[in-house]
């Protein structure tokens, strides 16, 4: 996975992480989403196993700068630069 950077597209994304970024982007409304109600949007089991699938995926993209972690387990879509 790339470290995003200005005019970096989701595109460059395999699927499943394009739908996390997509899910965060359209329905966090600002205050963020904790990776058991990712799952649940994504139409995952609310099973550990799944759960931990997304916290992993979601940590990977923070790790490359496509999502933020304002407060510990609680991922947003990353912050515009101004």
């Amino acid at each position: 996975m790339p470290h995003w950077r200005v005019g970096l597209t989701m595109e460059v994304l395999a699927p499943d992480y394009q739908r996390l970024v997509g899910v965060l982007e359209a329905e966090a409304g600002g205050a963020g989403l904790r990776a058991r109600e990712l799952a649940g949007r994504l139409g995952l089991e609310s099973v550990p196993a799944k759960v931990e699938g997304v916290r992993s995926k979601v940590r990977r993209l923070v790790e490359q700068g496509w999502l933020a972690e304002e407060r510990p387990g609680v991922f947003t879509p990353r912050r515009a630069a101004g």
